[in-house]
């Protein structure tokens, strides 16, 4: 059973009670990502989701892993483009523990200046980390392209000027303005009772009243078509990827057909095609993204650069044929029962159930239940697909290389890209 409600400080609760769980999973899910950041201020997501860790004004970091520990629980975060989420997964014995540790580290956390000195060259190597990996680059690139001179165009962590700059002023401010209980959904799923949590959050709430979503500047239509960095891998990395529609809009169930059937299982043509039958790359994948006021589909593998011009030629040929012709009836009953059994497998725990209700509310303010997304996606048609497909072929591509090539090496023409 799923129930939410307004609680009196402001934050949004649901729950889902899970009658046969022993565990528990609560997560409190922040509406501020990097896309809310100022250029120069990039990265301040996902360095306070860092600094969150570090202790409170009470419990240092060593006392909260101690404490985590000592019940077998698992404690974590990440940050996205648009929410960043903190979440405690443990037995539904320790539910006041997990409370507790949460409540402490979003109302009263430390922010102490050693600990941000720490966090930043942690943060650093993680950028740089990222910089090693040239299928990561690729993809980070991909998104500068379709989003150019706009926040989701950018990297979650920021860049190495910006965290190097950021100073415990600027991060409690940051902190001040978005962790307030109108911009945060707290979702918990397992063995619970809907009236103890919520009375629990509320005796544990401890910070400024009001806050809400931040105002968001959607992008404009204008893509980048190519941008080629040049490394002497021994592999190239590739990304093609066109705009797409927001996770708002009803057609976005027709494009996880389309992407299942183009590159997103074992069956699909991209794999089947590229892997199995011509052996060219050992990863093909494609994948659908949706944020609230835009979209993406991309095409993603790794390649030797003797074969890049055969593997490209197939994307394209493959996506012109989506356009032109459309899905069979056995690839559409493929993806549906794939996506069936892929939205079921996702409700067997209590951290999968925290995140989809967690995120249904959060994102699309509303949680439609799970016999209802797979009623939607039951009732797709051959023509509803087609339709998807057909807008998507005809959107403007960009192509994210790394390896050992110029832009001069592609024809941006022939691969329609821009």
């Amino acid at each position: 059973m799923i129930r939410n409600e307004v609680l009196p400080s402001g934050m949004s609760l649901v729950t889902e009670r899970m009658d046969d769980a022993r565990s528990v999973c609560i997560g409190f899910w922040v509406g501020t990502g990097s896309r809310d950041e100022e250029s120069s201020r990039a990265g301040s997501s996902h360095f306070l989701e860092h600094l969150l860790f570090k202790g409170t004004e009470d419990r240092s970091p060593s006392a909260i892993a101690e404490a985590v520990d000592e019940v077998g629980g698992d404690f974590n975060a990440f940050t996205t483009k648009e929410y960043t989420s903190f979440y405690i997964r443990l037995l539904a014995e320790h539910l006041p523990l997990g409370l507790d540790i949460l409540s402490d580290i979003m109302w009263r956390p430390a922010l102490r200046p050693a600990d941000l000195e720490a966090e930043r060259q942690v943060i650093l190597d993680e950028i740089l980390m990222h910089a090693d990996e040239p299928a990561d680059e690729a993809a980070e690139q991909s998104s500068a392209l379709l989003f150019p001179g706009h926040p989701l165009g950018r990297e979650v962590l920021g860049t190495q000027e910006s965290v190097s700059a950021m100073s415990g002023e600027r991060i409690r401010e940051f902190f001040g303005l978005h962790y307030r209980p109108g911009n945060i959904v707290v979702a918990v799923a397992g063995d619970l009772d809907h009236q103890a949590v919520a009375d629990g959050l509320e005796a544990r709430f401890a910070g400024a009243m009001g806050g809400g979503t931040p105002v968001r500047q959607p992008p404009d239509d204008k893509v980048e078509p190519l941008r080629v960095t040049h490394r002497s891998t021994e592999q190239t990395h590739l990304v093609l990827a066109t705009r797409s529609v927001n996770r708002l809009d009803r057609r976005r169930y027709a494009l996880a057909v389309v992407n299942h059937v183009l590159g997103g299982g074992l069956s699909s043509r991209l794999f089947q095609e590229i892997r199995e039958r011509r052996g060219l790359a050992y990863s093909v994948w494609s994948e659908r993204v949706a944020y609230h006021d835009a979209g993406s589909v991309s095409v993603g593998m790794g390649t030797a650069p003797e074969h890049v011009a055969e593997v490209l030629d197939i994307v394209c040929t493959e996506l012109d044929r989506l356009g032109a012709e459309g899905i069979t009836d056995r690839e559409l009953s493929i993806a549906k029962g794939n996506l069936r059994a892929e939205t079921l497998l996702a409700c067997e725990d209590s951290g999968a159930r925290m995140s989809r209700i967690g995120a249904g509310l959060l994102l699309h303010r509303e949680i439609l239940s799970v016999d209802e997304v797979l009623a939607r996606v039951e009732a797709l048609t051959l023509e509803e697909v087609h339709a998807a497909a057909t807008e998507l072929v005809a959107a403007p591509r960009t192509l994210s290389v790394v390896g050992p090539f110029a832009e001069s090496d592609f024809d941006p023409s022939s691969l329609r890209l821009g």
